[in-house]
């Protein structure tokens, strides 16, 4: 390579006339880039020094590349110098020159994929600085070597391409670049296909890298994706080389039609029933699946003339699912033959084989259940007059069975009748009225009356249908019109004076039985019409004026009044008038007669019944009083007389230190002084804690005493029913306030208790204490001794032996 270059610098050498070195040898070439040649006529420009070159990846430095020479001094007074880039400019240091001899080095490696070209300055100057030449221009070429591999875009290029497409479609490119010189064969790139695995069915250009099918045959059912190896080189081919790959894939078509795997298939069905699915249709198709190739759509074309049966296609699978939209009715029809089609979503291709079993047979059985019965008409609606009376027909609201080979009764019944206005009759579904329905009841919406009646069959799993039943209530002109409230206010005497009395008018009757209203002065009092006088104003309301000047006070007058309906309704009903004498204002004057008579409209019967009411309200205010006082007076006597310390009254706690809630206040006494007051408050009565609830009676009222004789008795039945009644403490209840233990000396006083010992008290030594505790030894002595016959005696009196001893703890009565 270093000889070619030299011999085309020396070629270029001669033709300049200059003189070059010879390759090999250390003497450069020498260049005289400002010597002139005489001319006698005119004066020539300095001579063109042309590139020069050197090749790149020069291993032998420094290399001497070229020498330059000036003639207008002897050979050591000149000085030279070079400047630019490579010298003193970026990079730096790649050429120098000789300032004596003018030869110029390279010093470092070129790269001419980083630089391809030098241009230098080349200065003369004489031993004292002085310029003897214009600078001149250097430029020095680098020469391109093959030191660079081409190198794919991408590692793996990526196509796609239908299947059976035809030879030559396109389908991708692939791209290559070289960092050599383009204007050489080092950067000359040609492009190959090293391996196709199968057949070779695709092709690649050489210069562009496109990469195109060359024969029939793809097929994606055989070979989906196809993997190319791709090759590019420089110098035409025979250079460096690089690899990469190429990825095809084969897009579907729809050239496989789907088929049935089967000719006939059969399935069961339950009739009456629908929304459920019966079976699955399966079928094959070798397209791409979830693709509208492969996606498949069936059509009933035979058997199911009133749309039954309907086939949609599972997304998952591709089977045809087959259900039922309409339920099945066993008695018409036991068994269905239908003939079903399949196809793709899209359209097949034309060249693509027909399917052989593109059609199916599907036969399905119904299975005979019980149905419901099936009302005749559901809803039914009927009207039905106003008021209709006890007894009256509504509707037949029968039903029938479709299981006509089952031989079954039906029964009716009511299952919603919120006023349980009607009556069903169980064997024919008649319906009639049981009582009289009310105008206002809050379940007639909009005039109409809703009810549920049942169908049920007598089946071992009896089947039930629900029929609805609206009956419209039609109105029925049964209601007069009446005046309304009494009008406020008073009439005029005179004509022309005041605006009249405003008279409306209200029927409990619905439209068109109501208004508009017709107002009338009574026919059978003819003077009404020559002094009174009325005008309709709207549908519902007339004014009433005086004709002629009429006296002041109360006028008692008669009017009809008249509805709308067919037929109309009329009722004669009175009305009171005042009338006042008044002012220009036609305002009643102060004083007037009209100020003191009756309120206008208000009747004397009316009057009557007020001032009755009043008078019973009294009388009842007076009675409740006088009881009262009765009472209190009653209360302030009593039956028992004696001195007021009685000894039977109270027994005292002096130091009690426990007790019960129920014995802390000792029995009062002046209870039984006074029967009368024994009476309970209202309300239900407290109940003892230790009495069962199921002992709650009440006590029947006791006869009060005719006679002192009996007041003893009375006291011992008192005594009695206190004990037996739950909602009064016991007279005599043992109690356990405070447990200390077992083996105390002293033993319990309770008369209850008393008998559970082991051996009797001995109270004796209370007559020590005194005449009061002397009772309380007689109270608890001995029944059998004397003590004990006084203790009964005390009973008698009334004593109580509930009377708790003084600093007794543990259990008491």
């Amino acid at each position: 390579m270093d000889a070619a270059l030299l011999l085309v610098l020396g070629l270029l050498a001669q033709s300049l006339c200059l003189s070059l070195g010879v390759p090999g040898q250390r003497r450069p070439t020498t260049l005289y880039p400002w010597r002139r040649a005489p001319a006698p006529s005119r004066v020539r420009r300095a001579w063109v020094i042309p590139p020069i070159s050197v090749s790149e990846n020069h291993k032998r430095l420094p290399y001497p590349l070229v020498q330059i020479k000036s003639d207008k001094q002897q050979l050591g007074s000149v000085i030279y110098s070079i400047q630019g880039p490579g010298v003193d400019e970026e990079p730096r240091g790649v050429f120098s020159i000789d300032k004596f001899t003018g030869k110029v080095f390279l010093n470092a490696t070129l790269d001419r994929e980083k630089t391809d070209r030098f241009r230098l300055r080349a200065f003369a100057l004489d031993l004292g600085g002085s310029t003897l030449e214009d600078p001149t221009d250097l430029e020095i070429v680098v020469v391109d070597q093959n030191d660079n591999r081409p190198a794919f875009l991408q590692e793996a290029f990526t196509g796609r391409v239908l299947e059976g497409a035809a030879p030559g479609t396109y389908v991708t490119r692939a791209e290559a670049t070289d960092a050599d010189d383009p204007e050489t064969d080092n950067a000359a790139l040609r492009f190959s296909i090293l391996q196709q695995g199968g057949p070779e069915l695709f092709s690649i250009d050489e210069l562009t890298g496109e990469i195109r099918t060359v024969q029939v045959g793809l097929d994606r059912e055989v070979v989906a994706v196809y993997n190319l190896t791709l090759q590019v080189a420089d110098m035409s081919g025979d250079g460096l080389t690089a690899t990469a790959s190429a990825i095809i894939t084969l897009d579907d078509i729809n050239d496989n039609a789907p088929e049935f795997t089967r000719d006939e298939f059969f399935l069961e069905a339950t009739e009456a029933i629908s929304g459920v699915d019966v079976g699955r249709l399966e079928v094959e198709d070798r397209d791409l699946p979830g693709s509208p190739n492969w996606v498949a759509r069936f059509t009933i074309l035979e058997g199911d003339p009133d749309g039954q049966f309907t086939i949609r296609t599972d997304p998952k699978t591709n089977e045809g699912v087959l259900s039922i939209v309409k339920a099945l009715d066993y008695e018409s029809c036991e068994h269905y033959e239908l003939k079903v089609l399949v196809q793709n979503e899209a359209p097949l291709q034309a060249a693509a084989p027909r399917a052989e079993r593109s059609q199916a047979k599907v036969r399905v059985h119904v299975q005979d259940t019980n149905e419901p019965p099936v009302f005749q008409e559901n809803p039914l609606r009927t009207s039905l007059a106003e008021g209709a009376p006890p007894g009256t027909l509504v509707a037949i609201f029968s039903a029938w069975d479709p299981d006509t080979e089952q031989l079954q009764r039906l029964s009716y019944s009511k299952d919603y009748d919120p006023e349980d206005w009607l009556q069903v009759d169980a064997a024919t579904g008649r319906i009639q009225t049981q009582r009289v329905l009310s105008p206002v009841s809050p379940f007639l919406k909009g005039g109409w009356y809703r009810a549920i009646v049942l169908a049920q069959d007598d089946a071992p799993q009896p089947r039930t249908a629900t029929g609805t039943l609206s009956i419209e209530i039609l109105e029925v002109n049964d209601h007069a019109p009446v005046l309304a409230l009494p009008p406020p206010g008073s009439l005029c005497s005179e004509p022309h004076q005041g605006p009249g009395l405003l008279l409306g008018a209200t029927d409990e009757d619905l439209p068109p039985h109501g208004a508009p209203f017709h107002f009338q002065l009574s026919p059978r009092l003819p003077e009404l019409g020559r002094n009174w006088s009325l005008s309709q104003v709207n549908v519902s309301h007339a004014r009433l004026r005086p004709r002629n000047q009429v006296p002041e006070g109360l006028h008692r007058l008669s009017l009809l009044l008249r509805d709308s309906g067919q037929p109309p309704q009329q009722r004669e009903q009175p009305l009171n008038v005042t009338v006042c004498r008044c002012g220009q204002d036609g305002v009643c004057l102060p004083g007037a007669a009209a100020l003191l008579a009756g309120g206008t409209g208000l009747s004397l019967g009316a009057l009557v019944i007020v001032l009755a009411s009043a008078l019973l309200l009294l009388v009842l205010v007076l009675l409740v009083a006088l009881r009262a006082r009765f009472r209190q007076q009653s209360r302030g006597k009593g039956l028992l007389h004696g001195p007021q310390d009685d000894l039977r009254d109270n027994v005292l706690n002096y130091d009690e230190q426990g007790g019960g809630e129920e014995d802390q206040d000792a029995y009062d006494i002046s209870q039984l002084r006074h029967p009368t007051a024994l009476s309970l408050p209202l309300g239900p009565p407290p109940l003892r804690r230790d009495a069962p609830q199921s002992r709650l009676h009440p006590q029947p009222p006791r006869a009060l005493p005719t006679s002192p004789l009996d007041i003893a008795d009375f006291i011992s039945d008192g005594l009695e029913a206190a004990d037996s009644d739950p909602s009064v403490p016991p007279y005599d209840t043992a109690l356990i306030y405070d447990y200390e233990g077992d083996g105390s000396v002293a033993g319990t006083l309770s008369s209850i208790l008393s008998s559970q010992g082991d051996e009797d008290q001995d109270y004796d030594y209370l007559r020590d204490w005194g005449p009061r505790f002397a009772r309380l030894a007689d109270m608890y002595g001995n029944p059998g001794s004397e003590q004990g016959a006084r203790w009964d005696h005390g009973a008698r009196e009334g004593l109580s032996p509930r009377a708790p001893l003084p600093r007794h703890r543990g259990r008491t009565a």
